[in-house]
């Protein structure tokens, strides 16, 4: 370490950097930041070059007398990560550098062994292996977390299935709507999310093998070398055999330039950590001062300002929309690799790498604050109530057009009633005091019980019906999960 001017330590030019999340505090310290580490990569990597050995063997090309040495050897310490790094500079990708690092190591073990590692196999094979490997562990955390997530919005609208409170478009009061049909919305979303999740992980995360250009070449020319019976077949046998030992998806065909894979964890990273800012940003405008509807849930040191102390800031919710403004710009970048030439793309392969990292770490992040903020979110219908009454009755105004409209004609209830709510004389004079003192309104709506007509309760639609649907469809989900 060395010192600036202020005697702030700061790392030497010698030191290795760490990226530790400091600038990236909704995954910073999370289990998906660790899962997509370096360490987590190297680790992956070697687990790709271990269920080579164990697929070949099983397939009758490598002696199975190879196969522990070389799992023996995975599992020994010692490779320096910041070194292997540097030296990738070399050949442009980690692999390179790492099969002779870890052929050393075996070759301590087993001499013999070491001839069978990475046996026929491009580095493309190993690293595009290992990032599905990583990219279903830290889904499998987003899907736990948005299960917990949906679990809590779902008692969200169960309870405030008919709590009423102000619906507002494009910024203002609108209608009556209820919480819980909020609660719903978000919960529709998160079961969204979880579907996209599942369906990636069982279909859309595939082993990748296919040698230097996608043919299996280099593999069933090994396989004809071991005298294995029908080496023309062997290619495809290894695939589905690879792909069993690593617990991934086996592909159509060799994905080196048909970048599916990465494409979909794109789109589908960037609905999960979107769809879970639609409730931030919903959480941040209700928890506003004046609106005060909602609250984070509370814990120590949490919300607080440097400057004011009186604040509680909803950082939960800020964190989730950092995540969904953050997520589509790297899935961009993973969709441009779909722009892969030839047999193995030059520059397009390895900008994938980071932007992989970034999208699912911020996603694991995502998953886990929503399930947080989710589950301790606090509610004040007292204020929904209270707001429902800011207009003076207008927020119903849409149903009293709906009455007068049969009376008075339909643009003629509609003019009169913007009239009464916006301007003139009655404007900010409560609704039911300005039908009182109209006489069209008060001929047409003889005998109609103001008070009824007026109460945003009575105005709330279908909306517990279609909390119902979506409560229908949690339980089914969960119950197709359990």
């Amino acid at each position: 370490m060395t010192s600036d001017a202020h005697g702030i330590n700061a790392p030497s030019p010698q030191e290795p950097p760490r990226d530790t999340g400091l600038l990236a505090p909704v995954w910073a310290g999370g289990r998906g930041a660790a899962l997509v580490g370096d360490e987590a990569w190297l680790a992956a990597m070697i687990e790709a070059e271990v269920a080579l050995a164990r697929a070949q063997a099983h397939l009758g090309v490598v002696p199975e007398s190879a196969v522990e040495p070389i799992a023996q050897a995975a599992k020994a310490p010692g490779i320096d990560l910041a070194a292997l790094a540097v030296a990738a500079r070399g050949a442009a990708n980690p692999v390179v550098e790492l099969v002779r690092l870890f052929t050393a190591r075996v070759r301590e073990l087993s001499p013999e062994a070491a001839e069978y590692v990475h046996r026929g196999c491009t580095s493309q094979d190993i690293l595009d292996s290992a990032a599905m490997l990583l990219a279903d562990r830290v889904l499998a955390g987003v899907d736990a977390d948005l299960a917990a997530t949906a679990e809590a919005l779902a008692g969200l609208a169960a309870r405030h299935r008919d709590t009423p409170m102000a619906g507002r478009t494009l910024a203002q009061h609108a209608v009556p709507i209820t919480f819980g049909l909020k609660a719903a919305g978000w919960l529709g979303l998160v079961l969204d999310a979880r579907e996209r999740v599942g369906r990636l992980r069982h279909d859309g995360l595939p082993a990748q093998l296919g040698g230097a250009a996608g043919t299996l070449a280099s593999y069933q020319e090994y396989a004809a070398l071991a005298g294995v019976p029908a080496p023309e077949e062997h290619g495809p046998r290894l695939l589905a055999a690879f792909a069993a030992e690593l617990g991934l998806a086996e592909p159509g065909l060799p994905w080196h330039v048909l970048r599916t894979p990465l494409a979909d964890i794109g789109a589908v990273s960037a609905f999960v950590t979107g769809a879970l800012g639609k409730l931030a940003l919903d959480v941040q405008l209700m928890s506003r001062t004046e609106v005060g509807e909602l609250a984070e849930p509370a814990a120590e040191g949490r919300g607080i300002s440097s400057a004011m102390p009186q604040k509680r800031n909803p950082v939960l919710a800020t964190l989730l929309v950092s995540a969904a403004r953050q997520a589509p710009a790297h899935a961009l970048m993973l969709h441009q690799a779909l722009l892969a030439e030839d047999e193995r793309a030059a520059g397009g392969w390895h900008a994938e790498w980071q932007p992989l990292r970034e999208i699912l770490r911020t996603t694991a992040g995502a998953a886990a604050t929503a399930a947080e903020l989710a589950g301790g979110l606090e509610v004040f219908p007292d204020r929904m109530r209270a707001n429902l009454a800011l207009t003076g009755g207008a927020i119903v105004a849409e149903r009293v057009n709906a009455v007068l409209a049969p009376l008075m004609g339909k643009q003629a209830a509609k003019a009169f009633l913007a009239n009464l709510t916006r301007g003139g004389d009655t404007a900010g004079t409560p609704l039911a005091e300005a039908l009182d003192a109209a006489p069209e309104a008060a001929r047409a709506l003889s005998g109609t019980a103001l008070d009824d007509l007026l109460d945003p309760a009575g105005y709330l639609g279908a909306s517990g019906a279609l909390v119902d649907r979506a409560l229908d469809r949690h339980r089914a989900m969960r119950s197709a999960r359990a």
